[in-house]
């Protein structure tokens, strides 16, 4: 409700929710996750990262899952989709995001694929198998 005296005061509201509870639940998303196991990228990248040394990296999934938002949702850019994940609260439930956690700046991306997958096929190879997914399903 409007409120005329303070337009602010439930801007500020604390509500003790689940981000599970806030995506409906026949949003495309939740369809996408439920017949997609993402977990196999992680076999496919992993002669792509160091185990022993370097800064932790960022998650391989969230490498795959951002430009599928994007591309899903007709986002033009790199740059818009990470604005857009700032605010979407079902994009943050699709990227086991929390509210409070970061979202990674837009030229990670950029600087992943070129160092990591530019020279193999893995990029391909993980888009071939959810497609195959989705056709299955």
């Amino acid at each position: 409700m409007l409120h005329k005296s303070d337009p602010n005061l439930k801007r500020c509201e604390y509500a003790r929710t689940s981000l599970d509870d806030l995506v409906p639940k026949d949003h495309l998303l939740r369809k996408i996750d439920q017949i997609i196991d993402f977990s196999f990228i992680y076999d496919l990248v992993e002669d792509s990262y160091c185990k022993n040394n370097g800064r932790p990296s960022l998650d391989p999934v969230l490498l795959i899952k951002i430009p599928l938002i994007q591309n899903l949702f007709g986002i033009r850019s790199m740059r818009q989709t990470i604005k857009e994940i700032q605010v979407n609260v079902a994009y943050r439930w699709f990227l086991g995001l929390g509210l409070n956690d970061p979202v990674p700046h837009f030229s990670t991306y950029g600087k992943n694929y070129k160092r990591r997958f530019a020279e193999s096929h893995v990029i391909e190879a993980i888009f071939a198998h959810i497609l195959k997914l989705c056709l299955e399903n």
